[in-house]
């Protein structure tokens, strides 16, 4: 997979996306990641990505010219074939989940559009993004944020990614639910001992109590998962 990250912070997003999985995902080529900075696609001297809006209001608004200059060549240096992706991280888009995140994983180009100050010109959005994506029921200070968060959900379920191909699966929100309680040495520590069960070796009894489990604690944390 090819991933391009468009952004005014670069630095935002290579900080965590260099350590860890990340990096061992980008080191083995499971992940091509490449970090941009929009204001590369300007021509004006003072490398402007931003104007007023029109009709007035709060804040500026990120202009399209260098956006859509952008996209474009990032698309045109694709490998032949190779579908382009258009994702706008905003506030505004669909929230994201780990359904989209699988989704996206079977995608062979993201381009990722992290928004700034008050949005994007619309016409970005309606004649250069396939999807805006939003991480939350919430604001953040930019995009790059948001992309970074996206982008490692994405990336660890590529095959390889992480150590044991079987980890992803596990995960919270993969089966509908959250993932159950993991307890690991010593078996008492501070008069707290972990439960007989997963000492039994019983495997057929360990998985039910941990699907039940599973089912409690995504009662008690997330009940609408199980609506």
């Amino acid at each position: 997979m090819k991933i391009d990250i468009l952004t005014l912070f670069p630095e935002i997003c290579r900080a965590p996306l260099g350590e860890s999985m990340m990096k061992r995902a980008q080191e083995s080529k499971i992940v091509d990641l490449r970090i941009h900075n929009l204001r590369d696609w300007t021509k004006d001297k003072h490398r402007i990505v931003d104007d007023a809006p029109f009709g007035g209001g709060q804040g500026m608004v990120m202009k399209p010219e260098p956006i859509f200059a952008a996209v474009e060549d990032l698309k045109q240096s694709a490998i032949k074939n190779q579908q382009s992706k258009i994702i706008l991280m905003s506030p505004a888009g669909r929230r994201f989940d780990q359904q989209m995140a699988t989704d996206l994983s079977k995608e062979s180009h993201l381009i990722v559009i992290c928004g700034h100050y008050e949005g994007v010109d619309h016409r970005v959005i309606e004649h250069l993004v396939d999807l805006e994506i939003s991480i939350g029921d919430y604001v953040l200070t930019n995009g790059a944020i948001a992309a970074v968060v996206l982008v490692d959900a994405v990336v660890r379920l590529l095959p390889g990614a992480l150590g044991h191909e079987h980890s992803a699966i596990d995960d919270s929100f993969s089966a509908g639910s959250l993932e159950g309680p993991q307890y690991t040495r010593p078996a008492e520590f501070r008069g707290w001992k972990i439960p007989e069960v997963l000492l039994s070796g019983n495997h057929a009894e360990i998985a039910k109590w941990r699907i039940e489990e599973a089912r409690k604690r995504t009662k008690q944390n997330r009940p609408d998962l199980l609506d």
